[in-house]
């Protein structure tokens, strides 16, 4: 866990604790790697591995499995989790423990650009089991479902979360 950035009322072992609920209530077996940073930061790892130049809120970087059960890797925007946060009424905290139980979804294996809903059903009920408020998924203006199954579960990719504080950022612009 490497919190780069402050966020007001979250500390690393609170994460911690978040995390390791997250994975145990998502099925998922390994370590993960948290990283909460900057927008740059965030826009150069978007740059780098998906070839966006723009900042995101949050990547996961899935294994393959094969290391020593190392589930992958997280990586938040500490600012535009406030962005989002303030533009939707809860907490920074709140909203970076949605963008990390998101990525700990897309590390399981789950596709919400390809599984029919699938990871947003599952999203919705677990955070619902840990009170928190309105998910990624839901509030995204840009979330398409798609007919294809092939990318599910199992196969290694980067995923980018999404936001409508973003969508609403680019309308703006």
């Amino acid at each position: 866990m490497i919190l780069q950035k402050r966020v007001p009322e979250l500390c690393e072992l609170g994460l911690s604790r978040f995390l390791a609920r997250a994975r145990r209530m998502a099925g998922l077996d390994g370590m993960v790697d948290v990283l909460v940073t900057s927008s740059r930061e965030m826009k150069s790892l978007n740059r780098r591995f998906r070839g966006k130049d723009k900042a995101t809120d949050v990547l996961s970087f899935p294994t393959d499995g094969m290391r020593n059960k190392f589930a992958g890797e997280i990586a938040i925007s500490a600012e535009i989790a406030a962005q989002n946060a303030r533009a939707l009424g809860h907490s920074a905290a709140d909203e970076v423990k949605i963008l990390l139980l998101h990525g700990v979804l897309h590390l399981r294996g789950y596709d919400h650009e390809r599984d029919r809903g699938e990871m947003a059903r599952r999203e919705r009920e677990l955070r619902a089991q840990m009170g928190l408020p309105t998910g990624l998924i839901e509030r995204s203006s840009t979330n398409r479902e798609s007919d294809s199954k092939d990318g599910r579960r199992g196969r290694p990719r980067l995923y980018e979360g999404s936001s409508k504080t973003d969508e609403r950022r680019k309308r703006t612009r």
